[in-house]
């Protein structure tokens, strides 16, 4: 069972998957206007509440603010779900994301730039933790996310299916925008220390770099999601496609 102590993602939990929501704890006369919006949604979808004492919810989460609910894990979706659901598609593919900050960082991103979902695989990634949906800021809950056995294969069926993939890598020799991102993608970012495993880097269709200008020689992983996300979105909008 997983639980959630923070007042904006419970409220996107709630809106959006109420099934997900076991029951949710209430402070004791602690009210404020989130906390009678949860409860309104709650009651709408007939969740139960229990108000109880602030020692119990210290108990449950020190760092709760006035609420903690408790939850059934989030539901991966299928590859094919995904793709069924794209016009043009725009998916994100993390190799080997172990930092819950980041990951939560990059979908919270990818959610607001419109991508159609997050590919992870089995081995070497965060899951979806509870910090991953606090940093995600309730994106999570909107977001389809696939799980993959193998991801050099599952670049390989993608790549069959039409979509192109582009790898974010400090060493490509030409730069993030200079792709067609109206084309069906994916972008396919790497590890926090290592970047890209060999075997993914060639299985992408172009890398392409950020330059760096100032000192340091590399960016957060979240960071230069953000930059290559919305590339795609100044691609789409100009040609109205978004």
């Amino acid at each position: 069972m997983e639980k959630i102590s923070r007042l904006n993602p419970l409220f996107e939990i709630v809106k959006s998957c109420p099934n997900r929501v076991n029951k949710i704890l209430i402070q004791k006369e602690k009210r404020q206007k989130k906390i009678s919006e949860i409860i309104q949604l709650a009651k709408a979808n007939h969740i139960p509440l229990l108000f109880v004492p602030k020692q119990k919810l210290d108990r449950l989460d020190r760092n709760h603010q006035g609420v903690v609910a408790l939850l059934t894990p989030k539901e991966f979706s299928s590859l094919d779900s995904i793709l069924s659901s794209a016009n043009v598609p725009f998916l994100v593919l993390l190799d080997g994301i172990e930092n819950p900050q980041n990951l939560g960082a990059i979908i919270r991103t990818a959610e607001g730039a419109g991508a159609d979902g997050i590919i992870l695989p089995e081995r070497r990634t965060v899951g979806l933790s509870e910090a991953v949906s606090l940093v995600s800021a309730g994106a999570l809950e909107y977001l389809k996310v696939a799980r993959v056995k193998n991801l050099a294969r599952t670049m390989d069926d993608l790549k069959n299916r039409g979509v192109w993939l582009v790898g974010a890598e400090a060493a490509g020799k030409e730069y993030w925008y200079e792709f067609d991102y109206k084309l069906p993608v994916g972008l396919v970012l790497g590890s926090e220390g290592k970047g890209l495993r060999p075997l993914i880097r060639k299985k992408c269709d172009k890398i392409l770099s950020i330059p760096l200008l100032g000192s340091i020689t590399s960016l957060n992983v979240s960071a230069a999601a953000s930059v290559f996300l919305y590339e795609v979105v100044r691609h789409r909008k100009s040609r109205g496609k978004q």
